[in-house]
């Protein structure tokens, strides 16, 4: 391209064809003489515009065929929906388009993002979605107000001062061998501490996490991670953050995030795959199977939604809202699903368990909390919630033979034979139960709530450590044995990971309630966790609640540790229960608050 000053210099030769060519002649001059008579400034913006039109064309022409199975947005909301394919011999095929990578490139290299690299599951977004939110106001937390407060704030910067010493920028640290482990490559243990730093009011370790997310955080590595827990933990964290702290840092971060995982919903189901590569954005099955966990593709989509609604791009929400909307269409017993989905299908697995436990739980606390966070307007989320509870009562919930705790137990195999096992995460349920009472769903609900939350302490009040097993059973059966016990764990559950659970449920019943009981009872198993997890270098999940002397510590701190279970100590001990007020926000199965979004 010449430069008006290289014009300037060129000589012109004019050639007669023959006499008819006189008026073209005349033209070409009249326009050269024209040229000359603009200023330097117009002649460089006719030769900006040109350069731009040539830009825009070698951007908008086709660069081959492309398959994207998502629908526009335009097509989810006016309710078509995309018809679940047959199984055949290409279902198990990953239909995603991703960008060419190196094929030597191995397991753990970094991805060389190259200048340009389409989004294969690029929308219109000018078709549908809001438009972008102002940007949040920051807001203020004062530390501490209590002296338990204090000691909450204290074991979190005792096992804050360990990771940051021995696994800094790793997933987790190994408090007792003095190192860390990796899972996702990701700073897990940072990027899931973030909001509770700030709630907590630790400005300085909240700037040192900042400035690590800013330089360090790349999601460029050749790994393959879990869809699910990057979401409630990353996704969740970096907009928890952002909305607190009112940092666009951690928006960004956030979108750029959403877009490497969004290949993992190009399936022909609707149902994303469970495991999705950043680097390369590729997504497919998990390796043990052709099933995703039922609870971990319907526990996604606070984030997605969230990350639409803030960044202004209506393709993540539209991703994962269809994922429910197909779950919506399936059959299921009595409101109640089985813990298995396929990704290629888009079925349930038939005769898979049903629990509300592990695999199953956050379905059922996505539904209402998906209601809610979008103002109380989609209401087959509210419907396929308040179903799923009427099923868990008719189907689930049990009685032990001689105090009567209410448990709730699984549905196994063909028959639906009842276990009468409960795992620890159930212990959520308390809490989601009184954030829908509180809503205005029914009222017996929150009788239903407080008969869970005191079976769940009383996993805690029954062991020596006063801290709960992984796994309980309970006896439904009358015997004659006076020394019959309600509930007993087996060796292979009797491990504690430091789980939040109860705690959440806790903080929600005495937020909802006022009753103090509720603190106290955090209390004494706060005093659990200081007295039989407590290391020189932070805390550890430990093998076995059973035995004082025996405790079997397993050297890990799993980053809900700080994320949740301290978290909801602190907003537990909150004595005017205004630190986050719920009514605003809505705190994702990570614990991380978003926006409650107007209708």
């Amino acid at each position: 391209m010449f430069s008006p000053r290289d014009l300037s210099k060129v000589d012109y030769i004019s050639l007669n064809i023959h006499d008819s060519a006189s008026f073209a002649r005349g033209t070409s001059r009249s326009v050269w003489r024209q040229w000359n008579q603009l200023s330097r400034f117009q002649r460089n913006v006719f030769y900006f515009a040109v350069i731009t039109v040539v830009l825009l064309i070698f951007y908008l022409l086709p660069g081959g065929a492309k398959t994207v199975l998502l629908e526009t947005e335009s097509d989810y909301e006016s309710g078509k929906v995309q018809e679940t394919p047959k199984h055949d011999k290409f279902a198990d095929e990953l239909i995603v388009d991703s960008v060419d990578q190196p094929r030597a490139a191995e397991a753990g290299d970094v991805i060389e993002e190259p200048e340009f690299q389409p989004d294969v599951n690029q929308v219109d977004d000018d078709q549908i979605g809001e438009p972008p939110q102002p940007k949040p106001n920051a807001l203020k937390f004062n530390g501490p107000q209590n002296e338990r407060q204090k000691a909450v704030i204290k074991a979190f910067k005792h096992s804050w001062a360990g990771y940051k010493k021995y696994a800094w920028g790793h997933d987790n640290v190994k408090p007792i061998s003095k190192g860390y482990s990796e899972w996702f490559g990701l700073g897990l243990t940072i990027v899931d501490s973030l909001d509770t730093l700030y709630i907590m009011g630790l400005n300085e370790e909240f700037k040192e996490a900042r400035e690590w997310v800013a330089n360090s955080l790349v999601f460029t590595l050749n790994r393959d991670v879990n869809l699910f827990e990057v979401t409630i933990r990353v996704l969740g964290g970096l907009l928890a953050a952002y909305h607190l702290s009112g940092d666009k840092l951690f928006l960004d971060k956030a979108t750029d995030l959403g877009d490497r995982m969004l290949p993992a919903f190009s399936t022909r189901s609707d149902v994303p795959y469970s495991d999705v590569n950043l680097g390369t954005r590729s997504a497919h099955s998990p390796k043990w199977g052709p099933d995703s966990s039922t609870s971990e593709v319907t526990s996604i989509q606070l984030e997605f939604r969230d990350l639409s609604r803030s960044s202004g791009q209506p393709r993540f929400e539209a991703a994962a809202a269809r994922v429910s909307e197909h779950v919506h269409r399936l059959e299921k017993y009595d409101g109640l699903v089985p813990i298995f989905i396929n990704a290629n299908t888009g079925m349930f697995r038939e005769y898979s368990t049903i629990t509300l436990g592990a695999r199953g739980d956050s379905y059922y606390e996505y539904l209402l909390k998906q209601w809610l966070q979008t103002g109380k307007t989609i209401n087959y989320l509210r419907d396929d919630y308040l179903m799923g509870m009427a099923g868990t009562q008719k189907h689930l919930v049990k009685r032990t033979a001689v105090k009567k705790y209410l448990f709730i137990a699984e549905l196994v195999g063909a028959t639906r034979e009842m276990k009468p096992k409960m795992d620890h995460l159930v212990c959520y349920l308390g809490g989601t139960l009184a954030l829908g009472v509180h809503n205005g769903l029914p009222a017996d609900h929150m009788d239903f709530a407080t008969e869970l939350v005191n079976t769940c302490y009383e996993t805690y009040a029954s062991q020596p450590t006063f801290l709960a097993p992984e796994i309980t059973y309970f006896n439904v059966l009358n015997s004659e044995d006076d020394n019959q016990k309600d509930m007993y764990v087996k060796s292979n559950d009797a491990h504690n990971l430091l789980r939040p659970e109860l705690i959440e449920s806790l903080y929600y019943m005495y937020y909802f309630t006022g009753n103090k009981t509720y603190q106290q009872w955090g209390w004494q198993i706060f005093q659990g966790f200081e007295n039989y997890t407590k290391v020189e270098n932070g805390y550890t999940s430990i093998g076995n609640v059973r035995n004082v002397q025996n405790t079997r510590p397993k050297d890990m701190t799993e980053t809900f540790w700080l994320a949740e279970t301290l978290k909801y100590l602190y907003l537990l001990f909150d004595d005017t229960r205004q630190l986050i007020n719920l009514d605003k926000w809505v705190l994702n199965s990570e614990g991380h608050p978003l926006p409650i979004y107007e209708a």
